[in-house]
């Protein structure tokens, strides 16, 4: 058995974002990421370049507090997708970051048929 190096490790937030933005992208039912803020009522789905901008990430004590705000598909079951895309982020932050993880909130900016 390997002996332990001291050390510590930390991981931006912006790479736990990123990380999180490719996992939402590969969930079935997610159209895409979208701006956390309504502009004319309209959420304004991102292009794969800025998928960070759908994602806010905060880091505390208890382990990170993960918003995502997404695009579902027309037809899909807005629940089930959203049970599924949390628990593909918990799993992937968990299991490949080693991240702990206090919240995952979901925010559904809007519905779209997919293109």
């Amino acid at each position: 058995m390997a002996d332990k190096i001291p050390g510590g490790l930390s991981i931006a937030n912006e790479v736990i974002a990123d990380l999180v933005g490719h996992v939402a992208l590969e969930c079935y039912g997610v159209v895409g990421m979208a701006a956390p803020t309504l502009q004319d009522g309209v959420a304004k789905l991102l292009p794969r370049q800025r998928l960070r901008r759908g994602i806010q990430v905060e880091t505390g004590e208890k382990g990170a507090r993960i918003d995502l705000y997404v695009v579902i598909e027309f037809g899909t079951n807005i629940a089930t997708v959203c049970k599924n895309l949390r628990d593909q982020v918990a799993f992937t932050l968990k299991d490949y970051a080693e991240l702990p993880i206090e919240s995952i909130e979901i925010h559904v900016m809007d519905v779209k048929v997919r293109d």
